[in-house]
């Protein structure tokens, strides 16, 4: 799937892991191809549910990601969409590798069920740490790229 931008994505700010892990990723955002739209909040528009035949719940309990084509990416493969977006290669390669794809198919809705109590033992930090040891990858292939030193297997 060839995504188009804008690319919004849904998400529940309420939860801490999750906000922190999009705050992150949009600090990353340079080129503002990301449009995040809190599902938790009281005066979210569930328009867009409505017209996709898709509960709030629904958002709430899956990452749901809608390209500017009106193209759905759901759990696993919006996360990989958003962390190549803002050029997270490594990260996003997790989300999307033949390896661990399977694995994290299985560990999301695990996850998700249990956010609440995994932000409360401290995982939207260490997590915060790894996106910034990603973060800087990225911009150094980036500035590596920008002198004609690019590194295409990275």
């Amino acid at each position: 799937m060839n995504t188009a931008y804008p690319l919004t994505i849904y998400f529940d700010a309420s939860c801490h892991l999750c906000n922190s892990e999009m705050l992150n990723i949009k600090l990353h955002d340079s080129a503002n191809q990301l449009i995040l739209i809190d599902c938790s909040a009281p005066d979210f528009d569930d328009t867009v549910c409505n017209a996709n035949s898709i509960s709030q719940t629904a958002m709430m309990n899956r990452l749901h990601a809608q390209d500017a084509n009106g193209d759905w990416l759901i759990g696993v493969a919006a996360f990989e969409v958003i962390y190549q977006t803002v050029g997270m290669v490594s990260i996003a390669k997790l989300w999307g590798s033949p390896l661990t794809r399977p694995l994290a198919e299985r560990m999301y809705p695990w996850v998700v069920r249990h956010r609440y109590t995994l932000s409360k033992i401290g995982l939207p930090e260490l997590f915060g740490l790894w996106s910034k040891y990603a973060a800087r990858k990225a911009e150094k292939r980036s500035r590596l790229c920008s002198e004609g030193r690019c590194n295409v297997s990275d």
